[in-house]
């Protein structure tokens, strides 16, 4: 079913519930109604219920008609849909609603087809518009909150402390598996702190060779090293008067936790092979799918950075834990794909909600979001049914009976015969896609590897 909400206003009972009977039950689209222009405009000017999605509203109604209603409804929101409907076929009426910021016009009597084709339609760019403003925000350090779905269910705790978190420069460390989005709550943080819009740097810490952290981190001077072709700045300065995430900081090894805890005491840097050190100003967020305290009861992380940066800790819950927010997330995500695909509007079933909630998603938000896009490509159809999310997964679901650990590798066969080394290479690059729920560039830089050759290698496999 889809997660929109349409305000239907008509001040005819039996069109408004006709249409309602069609977008609603049929299309499964959730519906809000309005008998007349006041009304409607009273219901979007009431900041304490969400903004619907799209207004459907007809052109000619007592008291205040369709026309100031979009007057007024276009002062406020001027990108919000608002189709409306005229019994007029006058050139001269189609072209004073657009002038006024109709999204479209539906000339009575319509067919069901026409409507839910405009419909669709506005629906879909306005999620494109979303998208893109999302992403413009993203690429100029402007995150928001609003961003992460799950504000009012499993992840409202972690944003409370995000939200307090940016009201200062306290240092966070965010911690949670792997997939569940820490980095669009580091965003979220950075973006409403006094940071926003200044550079948001991330860094994978568990990615960068190890020879080349130190530069990465702090720059270099040219000819400092062999390769040193030219200078580098180096990531903290890059994020100066911003924000530096540093993603799975835990893997880090001793002498860089020892550089990277002066920098944070000294607040700043030593460039590879420079004579001087450089002041920085970074705010430092951090994450890790680790247990950083068991790492330093073990001896691999040292304590005293540990609490440098666990000064504020927010744990993002997994997604089997916030099962609430599956429905809507399934939902967002498809109707984003069904957009950037361009493809129609695609709805999951009742019946697929349920099954989407009851799986274990160990993969989280990343492996539900690959089997959202995955339906989207491969479904004909108009409705997703649990049915066909069990057959789009039956490889999966044959692989998890084995009763191994999903990253499981063996080097013998069934037989007792050892393995050749292209097999048990398969088997690696197998389980490494789903420990990083088929994520090639993050695959790719665990294997060690370029991702054109991991995509050989899955060709060569597929084949």
């Amino acid at each position: 079913m889809p997660n929109q909400t349409i305000l239907i206003v008509d001040d005819e009972d039996t069109q408004r519930m006709v249409s309602a009977q069609f977008l609603g039950r049929t299309l499964g689209y959730t519906i809000e109604q309005a008998k007349d222009g006041k009304e409607a405009v009273t219901r979007l000017m009431n900041t304490e219920k969400p903004l619907v999605d799209l207004v459907l509203m007809d052109l000619y109604m007592p008291g205040m008609d369709g026309k100031e209603a979009l007057s007024r409804i276009r002062a406020v929101y001027p990108t919000l849909p608002v189709i409306m409907i005229t019994a007029s076929n006058e050139i001269e009426d189609a072209v004073e609603l657009m002038q006024l910021g109709a999204s479209d016009f539906i000339t009575k009597p319509f067919s069901a087809e026409r409507l839910k084709l405009s419909v669709e339609q506005h629906l879909t760019i306005r999620t494109l518009s979303s998208e893109v403003a999302r992403f413009k925000r993203k690429e100029e350090g402007r995150g928001e909150f609003n961003d992460l779905i799950g504000a009012e269910g499993g992840l409202a705790a972690c944003i409370t402390l995000g939200r307090k978190a940016a009201g200062s420069d306290i240092p966070v460390l965010i911690t949670g598996e792997s997939g569940v989005g820490k980095e669009l709550l580091a965003r979220a943080i950075h973006g409403e702190s006094q940071r926003g819009g200044k550079a948001f740097v991330a860094i994978n810490c568990g990615a960068i060779p190890e020879n080349l952290v130190e530069s990465t981190l702090f720059g270099h001077e040219k000819g400092s090293f062999t390769g040193a072709i030219a200078r580098e700045i180096g990531k903290f300065r890059e994020a100066d008067g911003g924000t530096l995430f540093l993603d799975e900081v835990g893997e880090l090894k001793p002498d860089m936790q020892t550089k990277l805890l002066r920098v944070l005491q000294q607040k700043e840097i030593q460039p590879v092979g420079a004579g001087k050190p450089v002041k920085v100003n970074v705010r430092i967020i951090s994450a890790t799918n680790r247990n950083l305290a068991e790492e330093v009861a073990e001896g691999r992380f040292r304590e005293d950075l540990y609490y440098r940066l666990n000064v504020l800790p927010v744990r993002m819950p997994p997604l089997s834990e916030r099962r609430e927010d599956i429905p809507k997330l399934a939902q967002h995500m498809l109707t984003r794909f069904c957009a950037t695909e361009q493809k129609p509007a695609l709805h999951i079933n009742s019946g697929g909600l349920a099954w989407l909630t009851q799986q274990s998603w160990a993969g989280n938000v990343r492996e539900l979001e690959n089997l959202l896009y995955r339906s989207v490509v491969l479904t004909d159809k108009q409705e997703i049914t649990a049915e066909d999310f069990i057959a789009m997964t039956a490889h999966e679901q044959k692989r998890g009976t084995a009763g191994k650990p999903d990253h499981y590798v063996t080097l013998l066969d069934t037989s007792g015969r050892t393995k050749t080394w292209d097999e048990i290479e398969q088997e690696i690059i197998a389980a490494t896609m789903r420990r990083c729920g088929d994520n090639i560039p993050e695959a790719a830089k665990l294997l060690g590897m370029g991702q054109s050759t991991l995509y050989k290698k899955l060709s060569g496999k597929a084949a």
